[in-house]
């Protein structure tokens, strides 16, 4: 074959090997968190991260503090094509299905974000969860956690005896049914009566959020005691998009995503475990008390969490199954027996 021919067949064969270029896209997506917020300021930096690696062909219209539609309904808005991606947390739909309680805050389950990752990514999880999502017309792009969460009192915490009494705010669902059988008075209420209930006297502490997230609520202001690290609750947010419009993306488009997704929540982990351990500091220092529960202690709180654990594995096939998933890795990593 003589070179001119040799180099027309590399030439059209190189031309067959090109992919499609991808289509510009623009993905619209509601988060419950505000711009100036930490997690808000990284969203930011995944909106960059999208657009570099992209060149530009992906376009993040983020709309931040759920200015579109309230939090609790930003997932019913991305199923319906008011938004394409909700960026809020799984645990606010377990009125859709009881199983998603387990992808949104297992309570008193993994010790670190690193093991509750690790389920999601190497444990079975991405697909058990999956199903979950993908029944609901959504596909779970992955997680955001940003670590255990402090409990804050006007009185001492030390250990689980000193739950007896304790009137503290608590979110609904789950938590409230395990604090009750430690014999807790937990009250449901939302974060802007925290403050007042907690200077009248109304309550005696809040779960509220992480160590650094507290101070930043200004908690301490009023009351002196709280546990660090936490142990009871441990939240995941989520990146979860319309499964027709991800489906729609390119396999590129798709890749960009979850690699930049990942970024964020790692980073997210990251930047809350050197914020907690400053705080933690800062406060000590300030002459607030905060108490690390002993290892007897935790386990009697997680043995009261698998109680509950086993009650809402019943209320759904799909909870059960998400369940048996958990516990299966959470013995491979001896938390449980």
């Amino acid at each position: 074959m003589k070179l001119t021919s040799i180099l027309k067949t590399a030439a059209v064969a190189s031309v067959i090997a090109v992919p499609a270029v991808a289509q510009d896209v623009t993905l619209r997506i509601q988060t419950h968190y505000a711009t100036e917020h930490p997690t808000g300021q990284r969203l930011a930096t995944f909106i960059d991260d999208v657009q570099t690696m992209s060149g530009g062909e992906i376009a993040i219209e983020m709309f931040y503090s759920s200015s579109v539609v309230a939090t609790t309904e930003t997932f019913d808005a991305a199923i319906n094509g008011i938004v394409d991606c909700d960026a809020t947390g799984g645990a606010y739909q377990t009125g859709k299905n009881p199983a998603f309680q387990f992808v949104g805050d297992i309570m008193g389950g993994y010790e670190t974000p690193w093991q509750q990752y690790s389920w999601l990514y190497h444990g079975g999880g991405y697909d058990a969860a999956q199903q979950l999502y993908n029944a609901q017309g959504m596909q779970l792009i992955g997680w955001s956690i940003y670590g255990q969460e402090s409990l804050s009192s006007s009185k001492p915490i030390a250990g689980f005896e000193d739950l007896k009494g304790w009137k503290f705010r608590s979110p609904p669902g789950m938590e409230t049914e395990i604090f009750e059988k430690l014999g807790a008075s937990p009250i449901v209420m939302d974060f802007t009566e925290i403050f007042t209930a907690l200077e009248t006297g109304i309550i005696d502490g809040a779960d509220a959020s992480g160590l650094a997230n507290n101070v930043g609520l200004g908690l301490y202001d009023i009351v002196k005691h709280a546990t660090y690290p936490g142990f009871h609750s441990m939240p995941s947010d989520h990146l979860a998009c319309n499964q027709a419009v991800w489906e729609g993306l390119s396999d590129k488009h798709r890749r960009i995503i979850d690699t930049a997704w990942q970024k964020l929540s790692f980073q997210i982990a990251l930047y809350n475990e050197k914020a907690n351990a400053e705080a933690a500091a800062k406060l000590q220092s300030e002459g607030v008390t905060l108490y690390n529960w002993s290892s007897a202690d935790r386990a009697e709180f997680r043995k009261a969490a698998q109680a509950a654990w086993d009650d809402w594995g019943t209320r759904s096939p799909e909870a059960g199954a998400i369940l048996a998933s958990h516990k299966e890795y959470m013995k491979q990593l001896g938390l449980i027996e």
